[in-house]
């Protein structure tokens, strides 16, 4: 069938309708007319993929990355990076007004990133390969014809797609994911290998790896030994086996990030920001010069709920008479504690989740950040912070459709919208980071 692209939502697709069903096409722009291919029908929904482009969209342009379209990564390389950002800041207004009937006419303030080289995190998968997919130049050693391939799982699926290269990652990562591959190919690593996470610091320069294993074959010390040989810059190894929930840990447990004049631990277990380029700017933004500048807000009282390991908390010690840091993690709190042992006796942990905190919390606070999951807040911990009525919430958000349906329950319990910004921290994919700052209204 033909169809013609009216807008992409988000998640990667392009939407079209044929026949009184929604349809839904990945790799497409708005405008075009394609031949589909029908993958998936229900009553009212077909998902379908490209089978050739009827009519072509100007704006199209050719993949940076060879992988891309088998790969799950990745979902725009076709489209131009200025059009991808015109494009994100369409769905996140029309997102906000559908889910949350947000709308919301003022700006959305782009924060573009270099569209290549931004990951300092990635997490690759590892599966068997054939012979004849080997890398060039990898022509022969120990146990090559049942060599271990690395990469990212196929788009909908859990097949691998092994990719001997990945443009998004900064240069340490694809330095890491090299070693890594050509170790694989000539069988130097135990066949056991499943995941690979490596986490690179913020000179790009040391990595923080995690190794997972269906069971490790040999002695714990003589794989990290051997790992160790064939990736080098590692500050600190986990190997994790995952048939007895072992792991075994060699060196200091987490490396040090630079952020905004600030140096951070990071351990194995902690979240931090994923683009190396927008840290600073997204911090500037959420506790800059803009917060507490609000008429009648004061810098007595902020939380820092879904704190993590600090990003936001260390720069509000400095301007705020008390900072209180929520994070339920155990493995981030140790970072987080440790983030703020300089910052004096006015920055407190707590380590909780924050639902608990909030049903317990009594003191109005003139600040409220929030940066939690894709999953957004629980209801009541919504609730239960509109009670508190803070003067100012910061909200940093990963999922729109979250976002929408918290911005919809605060401004019902007396908040407005006064910024709302898009950080492009995943460049050629769907995904939109978002940030929102509300005030109460008079």
């Amino acid at each position: 069938m033909n169809v013609t692209i009216e807008k992409l939502i988000y998640g990667g697709d392009g939407l079209a309708h044929h026949g009184g069903a929604t349809v839904f096409v990945p790799f497409v722009i708005p405008g075009e007319v394609a031949e589909i291919t029908e993958v998936e029908r229900k009553k009212k929904f077909i998902r379908g993929k490209v089978r050739e482009l009827v009519t072509s969209s100007p704006e199209r342009t050719v993949a940076a990355c060879r992988h891309f379209g088998v790969c799950g990564g990745c979902h725009y390389q076709h489209i131009p990076y200025e059009a991808q950002l015109r494009f994100k800041t369409e769905i996140l207004r029309e997102t906000l007004k559908r889910l949350g009937r947000i709308d919301w006419t003022g700006p959305i303030t782009a924060h573009a990133s270099p569209p290549w080289g931004y990951r300092n995190r990635a997490q690759w998968k590892v599966r068997p390969r054939g012979a004849a997919n080997i890398p060039a130049g990898i022509a022969s050693g120990p146990g090559i014809n049942g060599a271990l391939g690395i990469g990212y799982f196929r788009a909908a699926s859990t097949a691998l797609c092994a990719v001997e290269e990945c443009p998004v990652l900064s240069p340490r990562l694809v330095e890491t994911l090299g070693n890594f591959r050509e170790a694989l190919a000539k069988g130097e690593l135990p066949t056991a290998l499943r995941e690979v996470t490596a986490f690179a610091d913020s000179s790009d320069t040391k990595v923080l790896v995690n190794a997972s294993f269906a069971g490790f074959p040999s002695s714990p010390t003589g794989l990290m030994k051997t790992i160790r040989g064939a990736v080098p810059g590692i500050e600190s190894l986990l190997l994790n086996d995952l048939s007895r929930e072992r792991m075994e840990l060699d060196g200091p447990g987490f490396l040090k990030y630079d952020a905004g004049g600030f140096a951070y631990r990071v351990g194995h277990f902690s979240f931090f920001q994923v683009n190396r380029f927008l840290v600073e700017e997204l911090v500037r933004t959420v506790v800059g010069e803009a917060s507490g500048t609000a008429e009648g807000i004061q810098r007595r009282l902020a939380l820092d709920l879904f704190a993590g390991v600090g990003l936001f908390t260390r720069p509000l010690a400095e301007r705020y008479e008390r900072v209180v840091a929520v994070e339920a993690n155990p493995a981030a709190v140790r970072d987080l504690e440790s983030n703020l042992s300089s910052s004096g006796g006015h920055t407190e942990t707590r380590e909780a989740d924050v639902e608990s905190f909030l049903r317990e919390w009594k003191d109005t606070p003139d600040l409220v950040v929030l940066d939690p999951p894709r999953e957004g807040m629980a209801p009541e911990a919504v609730s239960r912070l509109a009670e508190l009525a803070p003067a100012e919430i910061a909200y940093v958000s990963c999922e729109p459709s979250t976002l929408a349906r918290d911005l919809a329950a605060l401004t019902a319990k007396g908040y407005t919208i006064t910024e709302l910004h898009l950080f492009d921290h995943f460049p050629e994919t769907f995904h939109i980071e978002s940030f929102v700052r509300l005030t109460q209204r008079p």
